[in-house]
This record gives structure tokens, sequence and C-alpha cells, in this order.
């Protein structure tokens, strides 16, 4: 039994043929816990800030002393803009190929 048998697929993918913006990141979380970061970040550029970005949403449900609201903010930012960025240069590298 592999865990990749037990992967979601991407609707986008299936039925229009198109990535989207979180195409890879299920491959790139399993890559992470296998130890392979760097493989991880080329799958998934955002890999790091969104783990980093559920690790903190953990926190503010666990320790509610403090708020953790401005750093989910700022994580949440930085991550659409790894997204957009890396889904942008995959494609159009991928075109100039």
């Amino acid at each position: 039994m592999n865990i990749e048998d037990f992967m979601l697929p991407c609707p986008s993918k299936k039925f229009l043929g198109i990535e989207c913006f979180g195409c890879g990141t299920q491959r790139a979380i399993v890559l992470v816990f296998q130890g392979k970061f760097s493989e991880a970040f080329q799958m998934y550029p955002a890999v790091y800030t969104l783990l980093m970005f559920f690790g903190f949403v953990i926190l503010n449900f666990l320790d509610k002393k403090r708020n953790y609201g401005q750093i989910l903010i700022f994580l949440a930012i930085i991550n659409a803009v790894i997204m957009v960025f890396s889904y942008f240069y995959k494609h159009f590298f991928s075109i100039l190929n």
C-alpha cells in the first residue's frame, strides 16, 4: 500500500486539463515527510510557507492567550504570492520548451 494511492485528484486538471495554483501540494508534502526537501520545493515552492501557515493555524486554536492573526495574514499573503509567481513561472517556461 502506497500513500500516493490515497491522494485526491485535482478536479481542474482532471476535467479541464489545466493545473490549478495548488497542483503538486500533496506530492510536495509527502516529499517533505520523506526528507526530500529540495525535491518538495521543486514540486511546489509554496510548500514550506503552507506548512508554516497550517502550523500557526493549529497554534491559534491551541494557544488562546496569544493572537496569531497578523502572522496568519502575513503567511497567507506570502503563500499566495509564491503560489501565483511559481504558477506563472512554471507555465511560462513550459511554453518555451
